[in-house]
């Protein structure tokens, strides 16, 4: 979910921009709030085959989609656009695709989308992003509740043994601590890494690791952030731990220490990584060139680090042992559909 606006100008003026010197920085969250419902209160009614999520790899805000349409089987009915690592001010681009086309959509860039419901659309051109497929028009960029909707909505699709990732009884606490990690550490990283002043960084680099360390406490004695399964809050958290050490500790200048010097999380970090449907939808090539080639006001230069040896995720982390039902009374995913397989460690 990248701040990008639309703009005319030429190729050679694009270049994205993200710090406003002086200033914290601030996020906008006014997005498409149009919902998929099964009642299609919004014009939207739940159809299998209709809709098509646009969700870049590199994203960790679309990467949630990416996980919660695996874990719960929707990958036949709601299919999948991969935008490539970069984009420029205009938008992401399908630049992995046969002539930089998405195949589904017939268009370049996901602006087409935007503009083809909203032709004055005055905001960020953002991803995720599900479009109707019919129409190719823009249904929502509402990255937050388009999961919650997946998990609510499209339950009559979900596979044989999908997991209950927003369970009814947990809802309250599920969203308290989503809250938390949303203003404190998924946006918490960006509120460093595009600060603008040396006082907006630090304050926003302590409220970051005072919450990594609450949550570090948190998870000392139990597997999962709310209940004893995976929810919506421990996808929600994995998105931004997955990038840490790889991006966050080096290019946003959160470096009190590594992902992998905090013993509970990243033991914690690994256990998610290691259950399909998390760390089969994490590309750190494209991860980290998204970061270190996109945001040049941060690293002009473009050079994308070589390290950390992203190996280690694979290594042993002993979670088992606070017990734990990863999927509940469920069943893992099948393995990831041909076209839509990352990278092997």
């Amino acid at each position: 979910m990248s701040n990008v606006t639309p703009s005319d100008l030429t190729a050679s003026d694009l270049t994205p921009s993200y710090v406003e010197p002086g200033k914290d920085f601030n996020r906008d969250t006014n997005y498409v709030e149009d919902r998929i419902t099964r009642d299609g209160r919004d014009g939207w009614p739940v159809e299998p085959g209709r809709y098509r999520l646009v969700a870049a790899r590199a994203c960790p805000w679309a990467n949630r989609t990416a996980i919660v349409r695996r874990l719960l089987g929707l990958e036949g009915v709601i299919s999948l656009g991969l935008p490539g690592p970069t984009h420029d001010k205009n938008s992401w681009t399908f630049d992995l695709d046969p002539n930089g086309v998405d195949p589904v959509l017939g268009i370049e860039r996901i602006q087409d989308a935007y503009f083809a419901r909203f032709p004055d659309y005055p905001r960020g051109i953002t991803v995720p992003a599900i479009v109707d497929v019919p129409t190719g028009k823009l249904v929502t960029n509402n990255y937050p509740q388009i999961t919650l909707d997946f998990e609510t909505e499209w339950v009559e699709y979900h596979r044989p043994g999908a997991p209950d990732l927003y369970p009814e009884a947990l809802r309250t606490e599920i969203d308290e601590v989503a809250n938390l990690i949303f203003h404190d550490v998924n946006n918490g990283v960006y509120k460093c890494g595009f600060a603008g002043s040396q006082k907006s960084y630090e304050r926003a680099y302590n409220t970051l690791f005072a919450r990594l360390d609450w949550l570090e406490d948190r998870l000392a004695g139990q597997r999962y952030l709310v209940g004893d399964t995976i929810t919506e809050a421990d996808i929600r958290l994995f998105t931004t731990l997955a990038r840490f050490d790889a991006v966050y500790h080096g290019h946003f200048k959160c470096n009190r220490n590594k992902l992998s010097e905090m013993p509970v999380l990243w033991a914690y970090a690994r256990d998610l990584f290691q259950t399909p449907g998390f760390g089969d939808t994490i590309d750190f090539e494209q991860i980290k060139k998204h970061y270190y080639v996109t945001h040049s006001d941060i690293n002009p230069t473009g050079i994308v680090p070589k390290g950390p040896d992203a190996s280690v995720w694979l290594t042993a982390h002993g979670r088992e042992a606070l017990g734990g039902r990863p999927f509940g009374t469920g069943t893992p995913p099948e393995a990831p559909l041909e076209g839509e397989r990352v990278p092997a460690l």
